[in-house]
């Protein structure tokens, strides 16, 4: 049976033998009870890869960013986040729907910034009339924004102007550690003035399923409450957390050769007549490109490199992400330009 290269998301990695192992060799016990041994082994790692006081295993990012949005602001106050964040496209208005909180979206630059003097013009002055603000919230590295990452400076920045103002900052650290990766510094350094940090560990650390969230200790009492209320509560979560323990010892080797790899099918894409795509603005596993043929159209596209045995997504009209993770290997991108080149040309 051929291979297929999923290249959709760094989502769809399946958990090694030696994560099969650690999983079926795990420690359990009843996590709601804070006495799973493998839970609380991972927890305490995260908080101390993080700075943090403490940390919460939760089972999705999007429920991490939800319990600790709900922990940073009261109902009817309001958070500053970016129009291409994930926080506001894609985790289904929970801030809103179940946290009463209002969100200011502001225009994330191509780098996945904000303008700070944006940030600040858009923090309320004391007024019946409006929310008033109690959070600001960042993406590291930014999705939608070419998988760009944040530096530390440009970080300790937007912290500044929250301490300045009594004011919450977390980062939705999806991909921080391929953020890392890719400044060379470590996870730490880049939340060292944040108030909370939500990190993957079933994307780019190719762990089956879960999050974690680190913060101060009272920060994290109220993320637990969350994520009861929120039905989050897991009993011998520790079958996961096995996994994804071993996903932090092998972090930074399996990125960087992620990272090589999306650079190499980025160059390999700017070959190609008739495919469109800015090799500067590929920094870590995500990679966007744009089709400008009169051959074929975007779904086309899509549909007959899926029937060769290559899946991506169409973002939006004749634009592409592809995504490199474990799994995917140089034989597998050398074949997707090969099957890119004969589809398009």
């Amino acid at each position: 049976m051929n291979k297929i290269i999923d290249l959709r998301s760094d989502t769809v990695t399946l958990p090694s033998d030696e994560m099969r192992q650690s999983i079926a060799n795990a420690d359990l016990g009843d996590d709601v009870f804070q006495e799973d041994p493998t839970i609380n082994q991972l927890e305490s790692k995260s908080s101390e890869l993080f700075g943090k006081e403490a940390a919460i295993f939760v089972p999705s990012g999007t429920m991490g960013n939800l319990a600790s949005i709900l922990a940073h602001c009261d109902r009817g106050t309001e958070i500053i986040l970016g129009d291409k964040s994930h926080t506001f496209l894609y985790e289904g208005g929970g801030i809103s729907a179940f946290g009463g909180i209002h969100s200011r979206q502001l225009p994330n630059q191509d780098d996945g910034t904000l303008d700070v003097e944006e940030i600040k013009s858009a923090i309320r002055t004391e007024n019946d009339h409006f929310p008033k603000t109690s959070a600001i919230s960042l993406e590291n590295t930014h999705n939608m924004c070419f998988g760009m990452p944040l530096s530390v400076e440009y970080i300790n920045s937007v912290a500044l102007i929250a301490k300045e103002n009594g004011l919450k900052l977390h980062i939705d650290g999806a991909r921080i550690f391929n953020a890392a990766v890719a400044l060379n510094v470590a996870v730490k350094d880049l939340v060292e003035n944040a108030d909370s940090v939500t990190f993957c560990l079933s994307k780019g650390l190719a762990a089956p399923v879960g999050s974690v969230v680190c913060g101060g200790e009272k920060f994290i009492y109220q993320v637990r409450r969350n994520r009861k209320a929120l039905g989050g509560g897991m009993r011998q979560a520790g079958i996961l957390a096995a996994a994804g323990l071993l996903s932090l010892n092998l972090a930074e080797s399996q990125l960087l050769e992620d990272h090589k790899n999306a650079k190499l099918l980025a160059e390999g894409i700017a070959q190609i007549n008739g495919l469109t795509i800015d090799e500067k603005k590929v920094q870590t596993n995500i990679i966007y490109f744009g089709l400008n043929s009169p051959k074929l159209t975007g779904s086309q596209l899509v549909s007959k490199m899926e029937g060769r045995g290559i899946k991506f997504f169409e973002t939006s009209s004749n634009r592409f992400r592809l995504v490199t993770h474990y799994g995917i290997t140089r034989d597998d991108i050398e074949k997707t330009l090969e099957v890119l080149d004969k589809m398009v040309n």
